[in-house]
């Protein structure tokens, strides 16, 4: 049962954050100043380890925030960003920054705070936001302008209802978040067994002359795959279709051409520099990344954990935009271990990339499941 249309003025309020000065920012801290680059685009707390930034000057109480507080960007950091909104999962370690706004004197009994999460991810809300927002290359928004958002709220046990369902889903995406982790880190933990550690099948008859088991071969990552730049793809080119397009940072939006064939490997090149992931499908690599075009002694399963083993952050260069050549990644010396060694090692893990597969579709489906669901019973489409 609905209560009627509302503005979020008349529910809450949204308090700004603290302009932390910069001098204070590095790597030493015992807080953490959140940016918009916290949150994911759908919506919820992003953990960026590599590039947070630390605070180490006096911090204002009133800016520390709590454990399941609830923020929103208000710049777009990047594309989708802006209206984005997270729970903060932890309590006397994330600071309230400037660009972030904090939901505050939420009137608790007409509007549940985890309702109020899921709506400021659902598109009509965002579209709100987004129209009213100022600025040409970077959006921003304001509380007043976030209080004039118009919504149709259901009653608080409806509300309540609906989170219910919402977080059913998410639990048994997050399940599978964790049993995906679980299997990459089997997966690792055998390389390194058997070629850092060199405690491979039957190493106990093998001699080891400075550090290279009998059989093995020094050479260089040039000798073991190539890496080639990505290729560039504008904004206006991307055809939407099924294929994941891979930057830095990851997955960066889908189109409908390929411009390599899975299995592969794909590292960043500026951005999320040396970041190493598997890709299981065929995919467009953008101008960000560096992909394996040839792997000429390896496996895809081998060069995933050598080029992540290796740490390739260390080997970047630049001075204003640091960016990874790959010139500079094939000089690295390695020792290559025999193709019947690499034959045994993906023998092994296989099949637990191959789990791990599975379970990232059936996230993806739940995924599609839940945000199908989820506008339909907050619009009382569908009742519960």
């Amino acid at each position: 049962m609905s209560t009627g249309a509302t503005t979020f003025a008349t529910l809450f309020r949204v308090k700004h954050g603290y302009a932390f000065p910069g001098e204070h920012f590095g790597t030493e801290g015992d807080f953490v100043v959140l940016t918009p680059g916290n949150f994911h685009e759908a919506g919820g707390f992003r953990e960026v380890p590599e590039k947070e930034k630390r605070f180490s000057g006096d911090v204002p109480p009133a800016f520390i925030l709590g454990q399941g507080d609830l923020i929103v960007a208000m710049t777009e950091q990047g594309e989708g960003l802006l209206g984005s909104s997270a729970l903060v999962p932890g309590s006397g370690k994330y600071l309230h920054n400037q660009r972030l706004g904090k939901i505050v004197d939420l009137d608790t009994e007409r509007l549940d705070q985890r309702y109020l999460y899921r709506l400021f991810n659902a598109q009509e809300v965002r579209h709100q936001i987004r129209a009213t927002a100022s600025g040409t290359k970077v959006r921003h928004t304001a509380p007043e302008r976030i209080g004039k958002v118009r919504v149709q709220l259901p009653s608080l046990r409806a509300q309540q209802r609906i989170v219910e369902v919402a977080d059913a889903y998410d639990f048994l995406i997050a399940n599978n978040r964790r049993r995906i982790a679980m299997l990459e880190e089997a997966a690792r933990l055998l390389y390194r067994e058997w070629f850092v550690r060199l405690r491979f099948p039957e190493h106990g008859g093998v001699r080891v002359v400075d550090g290279v088991p009998e059989g093995w071969e020094r050479a260089t990552v040039g000798d073991a795959l190539r890496l080639q730049r990505g290729f560039d793809l504008p904004i206006q080119d991307r055809l939407d279709g099924l294929v994941p397009i891979y930057g830095s940072t990851g997955i960066n939006g889908y189109h409908s051409l390929a411009k390599a064939v899975a299995p592969g490997v794909v590292t960043g090149r500026s951005g999320s520099i040396g970041d190493v992931a598997l890709v299981q499908v065929d995919f467009w690599p953008l101008n960000t990344a560096l992909w394996v075009t040839d792997f000429l002694r390896v496996s895809p399963y081998y060069a995933l954990h050598l080029l992540r083993e290796l740490d390739l952050k260390q080997y970047y260069g630049g001075v204003s935009v640091p960016s990874l050549d790959r010139k500079t990644v094939h000089r690295i010396p390695v020792s290559l271990p025999p193709r019947t060694l690499v034959d045994a090692f993906d023998e092994a893990v296989g099949p637990m990339y191959s789990q791990a597969d599975t379970l990232a579709r059936m996230s993806e489906k739940l995924r599609e499941a839940r945000d199908l669901l989820l506008p339909r019973l907050m619009s009382g489409e569908i009742d519960l």
